[in-house]
């Protein structure tokens, strides 16, 4: 059995004033962001990791070295759970488009699947090579617990993956920052058994 934990990182300003921070947009952690890694650190300090995976992208990277701290392991870097490329829209404020993105996603149709920002990635290409590097890593480690630290669409589309739900459904779920979600890989089974789990982060 292999249990992956799903991390979603910690705040960063651009995440407090609401621009949009896709792959493209190296941000770092703010102050409130690296007290939720030291939050989700101790959460997990207990749990025996086998190793810790980790997006390219500063604010997942530090994140998730605040876990390593309670365990002898060093952080392994995979791109491919980069967050989804905004393309031109990277950086740009929500208020300026953040209407008619929430009407795409909760509109639960097919266009939200295949739907580009401009010079961007769709929803359907960042779960291919998110579900496809989450099971590759699965099958390198047989059995243990895995911790990866990942992005807000990154970690939806895998757990659409594993509950075999449509990514047109995906305006539907939603997920905090420095959160937990965790699947159980085991025999010929997958399990979401927690998700967007935030009780470890203390109120501002």
């Amino acid at each position: 059995m292999v249990r992956v934990i799903l991390v979603r990182h910690g705040e960063t300003d651009w995440n407090k004033i609401r621009r949009i921070q896709g792959g493209g947009s190296d941000t770092q952690l703010n102050r409130r962001g690296e007290q939720q890694a030291e939050s989700l650190a101790f959460k997990l300090k207990q749990e025996r990791i086998q190793a810790i995976y980790s997006s390219s992208l500063h604010r997942a990277r530090d994140t998730a070295r605040a876990i390593t701290r309670y365990h002898q392991l060093e952080v392994e870097i995979e791109p491919s759970l980069n967050e989804i490329n905004a393309g031109e829209l990277e950086g740009t404020p929500l208020a300026k488009v953040g209407s008619r993105l929430d009407l795409l996603l909760a509109s639960e149709g097919q266009g939200v699947i295949t739907f580009k920002m401009p010079g961007g990635e769709s929803l359907s290409e960042v779960q291919q090579r998110a579900w496809c590097t989450v099971q590759r890593l699965v099958n390198q480690h047989p059995d243990g617990v895995l911790v990866v630290v990942s992005h807000y669409f990154v970690i939806l589309t895998i757990i659409c993956s594993v509950l075999n739900l449509s990514l047109s459904q995906i305006g539907r779920l939603r997920l905090g920052e420095g959160s937990i979600s965790t699947i159980i890989f085991d025999d010929q089974t997958t399990r979401l058994v927690l998700f967007n789990d935030t009780c470890h982060l203390t109120a501002d």
